[in-house]
């Protein structure tokens, strides 16, 4: 029987969370040509492609997302009971913040795998909006947070995008449609990247539109939707099941997602925590 070499699961998952094994080469401190050679491995243990071109980059095949499914699995047994045998030498205190939408199954996989591996770590969460935890971390009140890219978030810290959507009451919108009515928005109060996108989108497309219904919280936007108040721009991240996506509207473009860190010094507390995060939002995106 074949065994799989962990340490290449390791690289094989580290490049496809981190959408290239380029950069999976300099997170891991190997080269190029080494991380290469270990993929080649594993196409050789499995006996199959596990990755394939797609336009300029690489999509998983078939096998490939197999293999990547039980190497998390495989990767987070193994770190787990490696902290438990050494006697879990990751500890202290972490300040973590997460956009309201990532506030319930994403955030339950994250913290459920971080504390599986590392017990010993307080992790003191907060769900805020974005410009709230934005500031948060530029100020050193959090030493981590989740949020939606926004263009004073550098670039680099983006790890994924995920498409936008208008979500609401799909006979409620059409009616407002084809009577010429301006389209009733709901929407969080500003400043809002999605209310932003929202009324670009339906500027550029001529339609016109009015603010309908505005909350401060997630809950009250879905509420508002439910009750046919309007439509909301919104990621399908916690949309509820009795909610439909609207495609009779212009198309919204994709929100980046940005993990931002207060400082840039290495710390391996927030670096476990940075990868089980990047992990959970590129499994989410893709």
């Amino acid at each position: 029987m074949t065994h799989l070499d962990l340490d290449v699961l390791r690289t094989f998952v580290t490049g496809i969370t981190l959408g290239s094994f380029a950069r999976a080469a300099e997170r891991l401190g190997r080269s190029t040509s080494a991380v290469s050679a270990q993929l080649k491995k594993l196409e050789e243990q499995v006996g199959t492609p596990v990755v394939k071109k797609a336009g300029r980059g690489l999509a998983l095949t078939p096998a490939g997302e197999i293999v990547l499914s039980y190497a998390k699995r495989l990767l987070e047994l193994n770190d787990a009971a490696m902290a438990a045998i050494v006697g879990t030498p990751l500890s202290g205190h972490v300040r973590v913040g997460f956009q309201e939408d990532f506030g319930e199954g994403i955030l339950t996989e994250i913290l459920g795998s971080f504390s599986r591996a590392h017990p010993a770590v307080m992790v003191e969460a907060r769900i805020a909006r974005n410009a709230e935890l934005e500031s948060a971390v530029g100020h050193s009140q959090l030493d981590m947070a989740l949020f939606w890219q926004t263009p004073s978030a550098p670039v680099e810290n983006e790890i994924g995008k995920i498409p936008l959507h208008w979500i609401g009451s799909a006979a409620r919108m059409e009616d407002c449609i084809v009577q010429g009515e301006p389209l009733p928005l709901v929407t969080f109060d500003t400043p809002c990247i999605l209310r932003s996108r929202a009324i670009e989108a339906l500027d550029a497309a001529g339609l016109p539109w009015r603010i309908a219904f505005t909350s401060s919280s997630l809950n009250g936007l879905w509420a508002a939707a439910r009750a046919g108040l309007g439509v909301t721009p919104r990621t399908l991240v916690g949309k509820p099941a009795d909610l439909t996506t609207l495609r009779s509207l212009p198309s919204l473009p994709p929100l980046g997602i940005c993990l931002q860190r207060s400082s840039p010094a290495p710390n391996p507390v927030l670096d476990f925590l940075a990868t089980i995060i990047e992990e959970q939002v590129v499994a989410f995106c893709r």
